[in-house]
Parts: C-alpha cells; structure tokens; sequence
C-alpha cells in the first residue's frame, strides 16, 4: 500500500490495482489540486474542501455516508458521526471510513468534531493505519486528537488537517499534537506492506504534493 498526502483531508491511496483518494478539494484550499484518474473517492461530508469530487477525471465511484462497500478487492465502510461536538447540530455530520485492503486497516476520520465514544471504537474495531485531523477549529484538537489516537492504538499515525504554508484556512500548527510525543518520523510518502507494519506506534508526518 503507498500514501500520498495531498494536502488538508485528502490522501492518494494505492493498493493493488486501486488508487482511491479521500477528500479531494478545489483551488479554494490553497494546495495544488490533484485531477488525476482515481477508481475510488471518499467523501467525509458536503463541504467544498472535502468533496470536489468533479474536478477528478474519469468517472470513479464515489462513496458518501454509512455502510459497506465492496470494490476492486478492497473492503470500505463508513461510520456515521459528527463534525462538531453538538452531534451536527453546528456542523453537520461526518463519515469515517475504514479501507480494508491488502491485510491492513486504514482509518480515515475525516473532520471528526468530537470524542469517540466506547461503541464507536467497538464498531470500528482494528485499526493498523490513522488518518487523524489535529487542527481544531473544524475538527478535534490536537489534545483529543492524542486521546483518539489512544483510544483507537494504531500502529501507525498520519497527521492531517493542519495549518501549513499553503492551506488557507485558520488552524493550529503540527507542532500542537507532534510536541507531546517521541516516535516521529518525516517522510515524502508512505509505501508499506502488513510485515513492515512497525511494533510500537509511530507517528508519520508526510510530505504534501
């Protein structure tokens, strides 16, 4: 499997003969927009820097809310959630989806506004790879986000969702959430199998297209 941050939620994913992406944004995010051909697009929620899914070419299938879906060989399913802390009332709802492919789990959280709760992390169940937004202001803090990553004991973390040069709107730096821990490492990309997968957790931090 080999991942691609793109920049803000979104990630290039390529495993077997499939290369889905999550997220995909247009030229208002500030990150150079990716419209190359996928299979697959994930949508977390309706707003503009996470479903532009028209700017792709091609025709992928676009997977949107809760349930399971059976592409290519690959396994995606989609928890229902929120994208803020007063289950949607502010926000909306958000879909987390599980990438099963390749004897690996991949979590993406999408802009999860809250705490899991205990079902939530039942119904989720194994997760090998996370995809976890540690911004705030649209999505869980870096200090929650520390306390997801705990609750869901990945063995690897990809930090998303965070202020950088380019994107252009207003949240917290990486070095809110990377500050408080000890096994980071940087990396262009990730391109990993199951047996590589390493023993103790470690936090990934890509570079962005």
């Amino acid at each position: 499997m080999k991942i691609r941050w793109l920049g803000h939620a979104s990630f290039l994913i390529e495993t077997g003969k499939e290369r889905i992406i999550t997220d995909p944004f247009d030229e208002r995010a500030g990150y150079a927009v990716f419209t190359e051909t996928v299979d697959i697009a994930t949508v977390s929620h309706e707003h503009w820097d996470h479903n532009a899914v028209g700017i792709l070419a091609g025709k992928p299938q676009v997977i949107r809310g809760e349930g399971e879906f059976c592409l290519g060989g690959i396994t995606i399913t989609g928890f229902s959630s929120f994208h803020d802390q007063t289950r949607g009332r502010d926000r909306g709802k958000n879909t987390i989806y599980k990438i099963s492919a390749e004897g690996m789990e991949l979590l993406h959280l999408g802009d999860l506004g809250h705490i899991l709760s205990p079902r939530e992390i039942e119904a989720i169940g194994q997760v090998d790879i996370l995809l976890l937004p540690v911004g705030g202001t649209y999505t869980i803090d870096a200090r929650q986000a520390l306390e997801t990553m705990q609750q869901l004991n990945p063995r690897i973390t990809i930090p998303m969702h965070y202020q950088t040069p380019h994107v252009k709107i207003s949240l917290a730096p990486l070095e809110a959430f990377t500050g408080h821990l000890e096994r980071v490492v940087k990396r262009p990309f990730l391109e990993i199998t199951r047996e590589e997968l390493p023993e103790e957790p470690l936090v990934v931090v890509l570079d962005y297209l």
